[in-house]
Parts: structure tokens; sequence; C-alpha cells
């Protein structure tokens, strides 16, 4: 397979922890950036529309250029010059994966651009993307699609990750609660404590385990399956508006839970609509299907 001219690839947004996986448990959810990256003689041009134009950076800074540059550190082939297009519709500093995804993108488009086979290199992709953001949930939610359950683990000189893809029960229809205000996961994390109770490890434990049964097979154990007590009680100050809404659904019986580091709320039903009655201020309501493709590319 020679170097082509231009790839274009399509990366779903996800929604990671789903309760109480922490760093572990995602969801590809239907909503998508796509980039398009062409090679040139030399330099760098950068277009960005929709979600991040004006704001994120159009200079080797980009997120998704960094992505590519990392990719291209372990499998060579780096072109001349590139010009790259961001079509964004994830919700930036949301907790809806747009980072990863945006990683995802970069380390694909690079993957394809040196002429391998982006399928046959998921794992050179998901090192880089989960290297950039230190935990593979997001990232390998992005890359295979469906329900991921990731980890990580320790060599003599560097971390791996890994991830499985697992079928999704077709009955979940998940709907995002976007809110209106931001949040940085750096923040967020910095409010965890460095210990937690043994009680509530063992809980969370046994929460996670179940919730791999729950969102693949048995719908009926959605609500215990996405209970938490390992982090979504500390970070309650960094967004508490959206974890009243957490509390709301729940108290009604609809799943639901924090995304990512939030503040978005990620609510886990089997029909994608919510109680009409629900206050929604400050929040927009997205039924989003399950991603089941993840990252995809088409040559140019």
């Amino acid at each position: 397979m020679g170097r082509p001219g231009e790839v274009r690839v399509r990366v779903p947004g996800s929604s990671a922890n789903l309760g109480p996986g922490f760093d572990t448990l995602g969801l590809a959810l239907g909503l998508y950036d796509e980039v398009e990256v062409s090679v040139a003689a030399e330099g760098i041009e950068i277009e960005v529309s929709g979600e991040g134009a004006g704001r994120v950076p159009c200079d080797e800074a980009h997120l998704v250029v960094r992505a590519m540059r990392s990719a291209w550190d372990l499998v060579g082939d780096a072109p001349p010059g590139i010009r790259m297009r961001c079509h964004n519709a994830i919700p930036h500093s949301r907790g809806l994966g747009s980072s990863a995804a945006a990683a995802v993108a970069g380390a694909t488009a690079a993957v394809a651009l040196a002429g391998r086979d982006a399928e046959l290199e998921r794992d050179t992709i998901l090192h880089v993307a989960a290297g950039m953001e230190g935990h593979a949930d997001n990232a390998a939610a992005s890359l295979l699609g469906g329900f991921v359950v990731a980890w990580e683990s320790a060599g003599n000189t560097s971390r791996r990750f890994h991830a499985v893809r697992l079928e999704t029960h077709p009955g979940i229809h998940p709907v995002a609660l976007v809110a209106g205000t931001e949040s940085l996961t750096s923040t967020t994390r910095g409010l965890l404590p460095e210990r937690v109770p043994l009680v509530d490890a063992a809980f969370t434990g046994s929460r996670t385990a179940l919730a791999v049964l729950a969102f693949t097979q048995r719908l009926e154990l959605l609500l215990p399956a996405t209970e938490d007590r390992l982090h979504q009680n500390y970070r309650r100050p960094a967004y508490p508006e959206s974890a009243a809404m957490v509390d709301t659904l729940r108290d009604r019986g609809i799943p639901a839970a924090i995304s990512g580091a939030g503040p978005t709320v990620l609510a886990i039903t089997t029909d994608g609509i919510l109680p009409p009655d629900l206050d929604l201020h400050g929040f927009t309501a997205l039924a989003l299907p399950v991603d089941g493709a993840g990252a995809r590319v088409e040559i140019g």
C-alpha cells in the first residue's frame, strides 16, 4: 500500500466511566468529528469549523497534529507538509471525549498517510491516543466503537494500553444532557483523593463488573450497574447542577451518570426519551445512538 495523497477520518465521541468504570469503561456515541488531511510540499495549514473554531490553535500545537507527529514517530514516513481541515461536532470540555477523538483522528490519519492499514495498526493508534490522554477508555471507544473495557499494563520502560470491544445491547438508547458550562479533566481529577475506603472500592468494583453484564445483556440491571462511590461524589463541587441532575434521573428510575469528567450527564434509556416534565434548564438533551463502527478512514 503506497502513500495516499489525502485521507478522511471520521471519529465518534464517547462517554467514559459510565458510573463505576473509572478510566475503564467507555461507550461510543453517534456524534462525530471529521478530519481531512492531505500531503503538501512543506509547512502546515489548518482550517477548523464547528466546535473549537477560533479557539483551538492552528499550528503544531493542534491536538490532531500532535497525535499525527506521535504516530509518525512510531511508524515513520511523515510527509514534508500537511494541509488539514477539521469539521467538529463533539462539544469541547463537556465530558464527551473530544480530546480523545482528536487524538484518535490524528493517529489514524498519520497511519493511513504513511501507507499503512489503519485496521491492522489499531494497537499503535490506541497507544498514541491513550498515551496522550493518560487513560484508554475514551480513546478505545472512539477507535473501536460500541462498549469497551480498557486497561493499562506497565512494561519495563513504558506504559501500554489495551481494550476490548463488546457488543452493546441493542435496547440501549443514550441521551446526553450537555451542560452549558465547561469542565477540565485536570481540574476534576484534582478533586479525587489518593485513597478511598475499602468498602467503597469493593462496592464500585462490584458495580463495574455488573455494568459489563448490564450494557451487553441485561438492561434491567443498568440502574444498579451505574452506581458509583469512587469518583462522582468527590467531584460534585465542580458541577453541582450536573450532580443534581444525575440524582433526579436516578430517583425516577433512569440509569444516569456523569459523562467522563463532566459536566455532561448521560442518561442510559431504552427508548431515547426523557420524562416530559424534567427540568432541563442549563442542559441541551441530545438523543445519540451508540456508534458501532468507531474510527473510519477514506483514502482520497
